[in-house]
């Protein structure tokens, strides 16, 4: 039921034996345990090194060994990933706490103009309530080990760089399918720590079953909307539960009404009392993708062709879809998902042009190379090994800035809905009829089933008239992205530019069934001869430009292997010029940051406080969207109904807090933890001036952003009435 209708385990798994060497071992031999200082510093740590971040001198309350050891349960056993965002156990029978932005394609899925649960928020009262999260799963770190030496085994000295690509692809597929048949009901992964240097072999349980058990109306959980996102000070309840499940027998298992909650080995002890200003704190979680070890070639890249293209072409959308949505709720929510996206990204990106504009990220970075190779060019043997590493980097980067107006649109193409069913069902059966390891990793068996899924859960917020407006759009981008006659151009770009363009996208989307589900699902098992026989235009087409595609998916795999031997030399002779250690770039893997609750002054004469509070709520509240408040939370904060939950000095709900931990994409959902381990937040976000934390990050002026503890138990039991999940998580209501 909404809100507003309702106003009142797997097997043991074991860590031990499973490190093929010890992680912290693996680390020092690469670089990586680091210099600690008293306050926070650059880091997203793989968890194993923390033994040698001596966090019990910078504010951790518990053995080290209860947040991470592989011989015993502890913190780390409560942490899972979420889609692509982390969450926390917050109870033995599986329910998980994590962000409304992460839980959005949940609630918004489930969403009616009828039923809008984006709009009034939804409670389950009990399990029975609970409903399905389409396309969702969770992954728990099980165990990891060092494969490196297996992974670059399959390189030869005088492989192509597309050949050593494809040689080091099929090895982590050999690696991650062999895991899996050794673990069943496990999924497996191997992730590239440092580029083309050292590679881990990460098992996770993984569970399909999850349900959506509470979530704030979007007027809580997305108060302020774009205009507040990325910036402090913030008063969103961006906060959202869920619950895993699994089969009878515990193993891992899709939807069914037989499942039985999951049964973590651990979950997070929440701490209602919260945080004050000062107090340590610690993130764990799955940070998405960095660049800190890349080059000023990629730096000058992203400043001045990816991220402004990004800008522009979201905006542009954006705008598309927000306008066609005007006109009917229904079609609204079938694109509220990809707008907010789509948003996400696009005001990260103008923070981060911000941020390295600014503070100068590529010319300092440019700096620095030139004393590197200084050092390089003044030994002979290094000279003769590394002389030209950085000059070839910068040639792969030259490269893709001359082809990038062509190729960056040309791949956005699938922005058109139906272009990318059609591509994906020739895609899938071109695919589909080689060996399993010889396929992209989309559609290996092991994937098919999440990626056929996901397709569908895509086909469900289709709408053709919008659709065939984004495709006209596309077509105009294309046609204005550059001459057709520039000589970079591969001749097979020319024609398919011109085939694109001329293309009617009436005869398109008029000559296609593939608006039809049941249409797009036979075609998913389809032969490729049986789908160039289908009189289908939008395969059609599809099929026409399928080579220019495979040529280009091709050529990023040649840059890709050009890059991973370049950056992993970069890395060596780096180390050896610099005496001092690297933490690698974050990969989507299980990390630790840590920090305190820190004001900050991100421009002269501004001091930013780092606790806001309820009050700043209703003070910006003005009735209009994204600054709406439901008419209950106005009325309690009048009548200071805040129960147990209010800070005593301040006397009002804490709403959210600012952290100088280290942390980007992914983290959302990461549980911040006190120095005892316990949950007093909910990590949504980074300041504005933090955005460049993917390329950089500094003291002065990198923030997170979390959701204070309080605020989510305010919300949950006082505002919601969701005392039942007050109770199972253990908290005392008086």
């Amino acid at each position: 039921m909404n809100l507003e209708q309702n106003k009142g385990v797997p097997k043991p798994f074991s860590w031990a034996g499973r490190l093929s060497i010890s992680f912290v071992a693996a680390l020092l031999a690469v670089g990586f345990a680091g210099r600690y200082s008293a306050h926070a510093e650059e880091g997203m740590h793989p968890v194993s090194e923390i033994a040698a971040l001596n966090l019990n001198e910078k504010g951790l309350e518990m053995d080290v060994e209860d947040v991470f050891n592989p011989d015993r349960v502890c913190l780390i056993d409560g942490i899972c990933k979420v889609n692509g965002c982390t969450g926390s156990f917050v109870s033995g029978d599986g329910l998980i706490i994590t962000n409304h932005h992460c839980a959005y394609r949940a609630i918004q899925s489930a969403s009616t103009a009828d039923n809008d649960l984006l709009e009034n928020g939804f409670i389950a009262g009990n399990r029975e309530e609970e409903i399905q999260a389409m396309g969702y799963t969770v992954r728990v770190t099980e165990s990891f080990s060092d494969v490196s030496e297996a992974v670059l085994s399959v390189v030869d000295e005088g492989m192509s760089f597309i050949d050593r690509t494809n040689a080091i692809d099929r090895q982590r597929k050999e690696i991650e399918k062999a895991a899996e048949e050794e673990n069943p009901g496990m999924r497996a992964e191997v992730a590239e720590m440092f580029i083309g240097k050292t590679y881990y072999l990460f098992l996770y349980t993984y569970l399909t079953d999850i349900r959506l058990v509470f979530a704030p109306p979007s007027s809580v959980g997305n108060f302020g909307g774009e205009v507040d996102n990325w910036e402090w000070p913030r008063h969103t309840g961006d906060f959202a539960f869920v619950r895993a499940y699994v089969a009878p027998d515990g193993s891992s298992a899709d939807y069914s009404p037989d499942n039985v909650p999951y049964q973590p080995k651990r979950f997070i002890q929440v701490a209602p009392q919260g945080v004050n200003e000062g107090d340590f704190v610690m993130l764990l979680g799955y940070p998405g993708r960095t660049s800190r070890h890349k080059t000023a070639s990629f730096l000058d890249y992203e400043e001045n062709v990816r991220l402004p293209w990004v800008v522009d072409m979201y905006n542009w959308e954006i705008e598309a879809l927000t306008e066609a949505g005007r006109i009917d709720r229904e079609i609204e929510l079938k694109h509220s998902s990809r707008i907010k996206g789509l948003a996400n990204v696009e005001k990260r990106s103008r923070g981060q042009l911000k941020g390295l504009r600014s503070k100068r990220i590529a010319e300092m970075r440019a700096a620095a190379e030139r004393e590197l190779q200084s050092f390089i060019d003044s030994n002979p043997e290094l000279k003769e090994q590394y002389g030209d590493v950085l000059s070839e980097i910068d040639a792969v980067y030259a490269e893709m800035t001359a082809l990038a107006e062509y190729e960056l649109n040309m791949n956005n193409l699938d922005a058109c809905q139906l272009f990318r069913f059609a591509f994906t069902v020739y895609d899938a059966a071109v695919e589909r009829q080689k060996e399993d390891l010889d396929r992209e990793t989309a559609f290996m068996d092991r994937n098919w089933d999440q990626t056929t899924r996901r397709l569908m859960l895509a086909h469900q917020d289709l709408h053709l008239p919008t659709d065939q407006m984004i495709f006209m759009g596309m077509q105009q981008r294309i046609l204005s992205a550059a001459s057709l006659s520039r000589p970079e151009y591969d001749p097979s770009a020319v024609s398919v530019m011109e085939l694109v363009t001329s293309t009617p996208a009436e005869r398109i989307f008029n000559g296609s069934r593939l608006g039809e589900r049941e249409i797009l699902e036979q075609c998913l098992t389809a032969t490729p001869a049986e789908l160039e026989a289908m009189d289908d235009a939008a395969i059609q087409f599809a099929i026409s430009l399928y080579p220019e595609f495979k040529r280009l998916r091709e050529l990023n795999k040649e840059r890709a292997g050009r890059l991973n031997q370049l950056y992993g030399d970069l890395i060596t002779v780096k180390m050896e010029f610099m005496k001092t250690a690297f933490v690698p770039d974050a990969n989507a893997t299980l990390r630790l940051t840590f920090g305190s609750i820190k004001r900050f002054s991100p421009e002269d004469a501004v001091i930013k406080t780092p606790i806001t509070t309820l009050g700043g709520v209703v003070a910006k509240t003005t009735g209009e969207s994204p600054f709406v408040t439901p008419q209950r939370i106005l009325d309690m904060h009048a009548a200071g109904d805040f129960g147990p939950y209010a800070h005593p000095e301040m006397n009002d709900v804490p709403t959210c807090i600012l952290y100088d931990t280290d942390t980007t994409g992914g983290n959302s959902g990461s549980p911040i933890l006190n120095g005892r381990g316990e949950l007093v937040g909910v990590n949504f976000d980074r300041a504005f001036e933090a955005t460049i934390n993917d390329f950089a990050w500094n003291h002065d002026y990198s923030r997170s952003l979390g959701v204070d503890v309080r605020y989510v138990l305010w919300i949950t039991d006082k505002v919601y009435g969701a005392s039942h999940l007050i109770e199972e998580m253990g908290i005392s209501r008086e």
